[in-house]
C-alpha cells in the first residue's frame, strides 16, 4: 500500500452558528461556521440542499452569487442574502 501524501491535515478551532428561519416561501436551515481559515469569509452550510460556500461581505454583493451556489431563485436568494447580511457584516 502506498503511502498517503496530505497536502495539509490541520485541526482548528471553530464558532458555529446553527440556525433556521422562515424567508418568505421557504425554510432555511443553516450551519455558518467561522474560522480563521477563509480569511475571515464563512463557510455556510444549508443543511437542506447539502449545499456550502465560502461567503463574505463582498460575496453577499456579488451579483447572482447565492443563486448559483444555492441553486435558489432570486425571491429567496434576496431572503439568505438579507438574513446573512445581519450575521456576516
Amino acid at each position: 500500500m502506498n503511502e498517503r501524501f496530505y497536502l495539509y491535515d490541520d485541526t482548528v478551532d471553530t464558532k458555529t452558528r446553527f440556525v433556521s428561519f422562515l424567508g418568505e416561501r421557504q425554510r432555511f436551515d443553516l450551519a455558518i461556521i467561522q474560522t480563521d481559515r477563509f480569511y475571515g469569509k464563512y463557510l455556510v452550510l444549508d443543511l437542506q440542499s447539502n449545499r456550502f460556500a465560502i461567503i463574505g461581505q463582498d460575496d453577499l454583493e456579488e451579483p447572482g452569487y447565492l443563486e448559483h451556489a444555492y441553486r435558489l431563485s432570486e425571491e429567496d436568494a434576496n431572503d439568505l442574502r438579507s438574513f446573512l447580511y445581519e450575521c456576516i457584516s
